[in-house]
């Protein structure tokens, strides 16, 4: 490993151990939320939050400004139930406490790193859907839509394919609400997941060795 790389991941563990720290501060008792993986400027969760009170909603981007955006979103419309937080979608699995639950979970408009090179980079991979299965309970719902057919092909597969997670084209998408992606978009598709009884261990199935662990959403920018 040379000596760049290294200063990452040390960089890579801090801001973990700094994420992991806020969220258990933030969560510090059992709780069911809804989370949105890639909320952007958080138009379509703080819609979603105004017409559900009774649910506590998380948005994660990466990205500073959508963050900044969405809470002002939040505080214009004073909803107690909504949070933002800046944050890499495998980071905030890796560092929400054990306890919390996610009821639904929502992937919209995600990128879909169009080039073939840049598959590797797609959230949907099989060590995501198993993370993110060790926090979602039996029946509750991933909700997935985008714009671009080789992402939603690509979805499909690694969904069929993964112990925790089945398809069902009977399960209603629960909220309908505009956002500036789904604008832009002409067309789109959309699916709904149920989680499946197959349990998702720490070891995330042998997926990933512990060292690989760390690695996991460690590539993507900090801007």
């Amino acid at each position: 490993m040379d000596e760049k790389y290294a200063q990452h991941l040390e960089r890579v563990r801090a801001r973990r151990a700094q994420l992991r720290e806020a969220l258990a501060a933030q969560f510090p008792e059992p709780v069911e939320l809804t989370v949105e993986l890639g909320c952007g400027h958080g138009h379509y969760l703080t819609a979603y939050a105004e017409m559900f009170p009774g649910e506590q909603c998380v948005g994660l981007d990466i990205i500073n400004q959508r963050v900044r955006k969405a809470n002002q979103k939040r505080e214009k419309r004073g909803l107690r139930n909504l949070q933002f937080v800046r944050a890499e979608a495998n980071e905030f699995l890796l560092c929400l406490p054990p306890h919390v639950v996610l009821r639904r979970s929502l992937i919209l408009f995600n990128d879909p790193w169009p080039k073939a090179r840049h598959h590797k980079n797609r959230l949907i991979q099989p060590a995501f859907l198993h993370l993110l299965g060790r926090f979602v309970p039996e029946g509750a719902p991933l909700y997935f839509r985008t714009d671009h057919e080789g992402f939603f092909a690509w979805t499909v597969e690694h969904l069929e394919a993964h112990p925790c997670w089945q398809i069902d084209p009977a399960e209603p998408w629960r909220f309908e609400a505009g956002s500036i992606f789904q604008g832009y978009a002409p067309a789109y598709q959309s699916l709904v997941a149920l989680r499946t009884g197959a349990p998702a261990d720490m070891k995330m199935g042998g997926l990933l060795q512990p060292m690989e662990e760390e690695h996991l959403g460690a590539k993507h920018r900090e801007g």
